[in-house]
């Protein structure tokens, strides 16, 4: 079954991709005239990545890839859909960039990918795809050289127990075995897109994300929380004097987004 829901959740991200790349949310233009992708949060926390190699997991069609590439770090990025990594390498050679991009599921990686790197990095929204952590994290620490740094952002697993207009809560905070199933139209880049699918998600608990990477022989060396997310994503939002965004009834009562660097000994 595992692999009819990467097959069903690669399906969805192939139809999103072709509405994400053309959306106001994405911004293309802006991002191909300069302006990063990345977030204080993420920049502020990794540091300098110039002249370091770096693994972007889960990399959607590669506009955060190639802001780090423009920050001087040589990378490479991954993701499980086809046509995300189409418009990421046609992004890549449009602005004349040297990144790599491979077509793979994070689970699969060992068998599309060789060589080890001195960043892997993954952020917001990603490992609500994957059911089993262990393996995750196993991937990690095979591709990161000794003395390297993994570092996430990622939305807050309480902000997924939520209904969707976050009236009730309504799914489990600790992963389950079987996978939260929702037929969906539109996409959080646009709402009002004219597209549907099926698509197959798991929520990870905090202890269950730091513990697979303990596990894994990984040195937690920084974890931090945050009440608000850098994207209008979610409904009932409103930005606040800081340009974040929160739930309007919600505000500053919930966090939204988390942190964590870890390295390899």
């Amino acid at each position: 079954m595992e692999q009819e829901y990467f097959e069903a959740n690669r399906q969805a991200w192939n139809l999103r991709t072709a509405v994400h790349k053309d959306s106001a949310f994405y911004d293309v233009a802006s991002f191909k005239a300069g302006k990063s992708s990345l977030n204080a949060i993420e920049l502020e926390e990794l540091g300098p990545v110039a002249g370091k190699s770096l693994l972007h997991l889960q990399c959607h069609f590669g506009q955060d890839t190639l802001s780090w590439a423009r920050l001087g770090a040589e990378v490479t990025g991954i993701d499980l859909s086809d046509e995300a990594i189409k418009e990421a390498k046609r992004l890549n050679d449009e602005l004349g960039m040297n990144a790599r991009f491979v077509c793979s599921n994070v689970y699969d990686l060992k068998e599309n990918l060789q060589g080890q790197f001195d960043i892997v990095f993954t952020s917001y929204g990603v490992i609500g795809w994957l059911p089993d952590l262990n393996r995750w994290a196993e991937v990690i620490a095979h591709f990161l050289k000794p003395g390297g740094t993994f570092y996430m952002a990622e939305f807050h697993p309480v902000v997924w127990m939520f209904d969707n207009d976050f009236t009730q809560v309504q799914y489990p905070y600790h992963n389950s075995p079987e996978p939260i199933v929702e037929e969906s139209t539109g996409t959080y880049a646009d709402p009002e897109a004219q597209i549907q699918y099926k698509e197959y998600t798991w929520n990870h608990s905090l202890s269950e994300v730091i513990t697979a990477l303990l596990n894994q022989g990984l040195q937690l060396e920084l974890f931090h929380e945050f009440p608000y997310s850098p994207y209008n994503c979610f409904s009932h939002t409103v930005q606040g004097p800081d340009g974040h965004w929160r739930i309007k009834h919600l505000e500053n009562l919930i966090p939204m987004v988390y942190s964590l660097k870890c390295s390899k000994v």
